[in-house]
């Protein structure tokens, strides 16, 4: 047994029946409050622990305040309240409250009921469990992954819905890493659709997941769709979560001058970009900063004296789709954008935390594909541009960031990332790299959570890329049910620092695993 076992069973132990409380996870129906109180619609999530901080969501049925209160014990002996502002239809009934002096590394139990806005009647509590940032050392466990209800493979009664979160629940950790991918709002779900292995997947259907997304409502109503899944609601209100987002938010590899298909009546790529983020801010239990006026997504959290997660916004900032072959950086090359570049950059060399988890929307260096453009020549999704040579277009910023780390001395850094739909582990290294100036890295790819599979893709050999691991199905867009869903874990020792990653099936089964000593 590892010490991070070990540690666990302790915990639990300790805990007592604090995982197991009345209402934690469960159905709405054994919430539903009698006669006209709030009753709240979605369950309860947490997320971005920071320092002594965490955030709480829940959404209500109609316009009312959100109370939390929280102790360090499931009995609630000496709870602290909080009572937040009036929430209704402009924020589709959805709340959060930013929870403050938290005691470090501490069981937090909370627990989340709405007061009506017009008679101040008291909903039913909905009970949640958090274990709060580490001010020391201990053992670290999360996990990741992306791509949720993609390619019509929605919430299947048939086979106990979304299961891959109740793999991912068991593993109780710390926290998740949602990396992109968080809704599919151009991919409508119907009641069944044939697999490519010929079996029939059947679907829980809702009216907003019956077509494209295209209103604000229908943003909205890609999120409430997931989270009519048991498991994902179960996993919700007992791991904290954080959250990035990618393409599907939106629309599939959308960028400036996306040009939409015949499904959407709705042509301005911008406006339902601005939808789409909109949705994900109000359903995402994240804390959000508005220093560009819109909700910035890219963020900093630290995680105790062990880790620190950068989580990056590869979709805001970039320029169009394009051949993604420019020699020098400027217009057509933004991929992180500068002020987010020069953020990532002074985050890290600032940095005292052992590992830095860097968790990116898209791989670095394996080719995506876009289609072609009205010259034929083929357009690139991510950073990859397939000529194997030096770096140009969007790999400059990249090239830039790598050679910074370098010469800077930064150390113990890991990239985390999803999105291809299948899972893997790339080292790159100079020595088999076109572009030199860096030190070697590991990137490891999970998912999908609950989508079609497809892969693997191919490599770009401009930093040096080498697949130690891949697993991916046969037949591309393959269903859950053939088995190629992915997620990763991360384990972090507090005695020798060392960092363990692994990548599991949708039983929780681990694939692969590699253990990275720190420098």
């Amino acid at each position: 047994m590892s010490d991070i076992d070990s540690h666990r069973r302790r915990l639990l132990k300790g805990l007592g029946a604090g995982l197991l409380l009345p209402g934690m996870g469960c159905a709405p129906a054994l919430i539903a409050a009698p006669g006209a109180r709030p009753r709240i619609a979605d369950g309860v999530q947490s997320g971005d622990l920071q320092g002594d901080r965490a955030v709480i969501w829940s959404r209500c049925d109609r316009a009312a305040r959100m109370i939390v209160e929280w102790d360090t014990r499931s009995v609630f002996s000496a709870p602290r309240r909080l009572v937040g502002e009036v929430t209704d239809a402009s924020r589709d009934f959805t709340a959060r409250i930013d929870l403050s002096g938290l005691p470090p590394d501490q069981s937090i139990f909370y627990r989340v009921r709405f007061e009506d806005a017009r008679d101040g009647s008291l909903g039913e509590p909905w009970f949640g469990h958090l274990r709060s940032a580490p001010a020391q050392a201990r053992d670290i466990r999360f996990v990741w992954g992306g791509d949720v209800a993609g390619q019509g493979f929605g919430i299947n009664p048939e086979i106990g819905g979304m299961r891959i979160y109740e793999a991912m629940r068991r593993r109780q950790p710390d926290f998740f890493l949602h990396s992109g991918d968080c809704v599919y709002a151009d991919g409508p779900i119907s009641a069944q659709i044939q697999t490519a292995d010929g079996q029939v997947w059947k679907n829980l259907v809702t009216e907003a997941k019956s077509k494209v997304a295209e209103t604000l409502d229908e943003f909205r109503g890609n999120y409430r769709y997931n989270l009519l899944d048991d498991n994902l609601r179960r996993f919700n209100a007992e791991v904290p979560q954080i959250w990035q987002w990618d393409d599907h938010e939106v629309t599939n590899n959308w960028s400036p001058g996306k040009e939409l298909d015949d499904r959407y009546r709705v042509r301005d790529i911008g406006l339902l970009a601005a939808r789409g983020r909109q949705a994900f801010l109000e359903y995402s239990p994240m804390r959000v900063l508005r220093p560009d006026g819109a909700g910035r997504i890219y963020r900093k959290l630290d995680y105790g004296p062990q880790l620190e997660v950068f989580v990056l916004d590869m979709r805001s900032y970039r320029d169009a789709n394009s051949d993604n072959l420019q020699p020098r950086q400027g217009p057509g090359t933004a991929f992180l954008g500068h002020p987010q570049l020069d953020w990532l950059k002074r985050e890290l060399r600032a940095s005292r935390a052992l590992w830095k988890v860097i968790a990116a929307d898209m791989p670095v260096g394996l080719l995506i594909p876009d289609g072609e453009d009205a010259q034929g020549r083929r357009r690139w999704e991510a950073i990859a541009n397939g000529n194997d040579g030096p770096a140009l277009g969007r790999e400059l910023e990249i090239a830039e960031l790598l050679a910074f780390i370098r010469r800077q001395d930064i150390r113990n850094i890991v990239w985390l990332t999803a999105d291809v739909h299948y899972c893997a582990a790339h080292h790159y290294s100079p020595e088999r790299a076109v572009f030199q100036d860096f030190e070697p890295f590991w990137e490891f790819v999970a998912g999908p959570l609950n989508a079609g599979s497809f892969g693997p893709n191919p490599l770009d050999r401009t930093f040096g890329p080498e697949v130690v691991f891949q697993k991916a199905p046969p037949v591309a867009n393959s269903s859950p049910l053939a088995g190629y869903q992915f997620f990763g874990e991360v384990e972090i020792e507090a005695r020798s620092g060392l960092l363990r990653v692994s990548l599991r099936d949708i039983d929780g089964v681990a694939v692969y695993g590699r253990e990275l000593q720190p420098t």
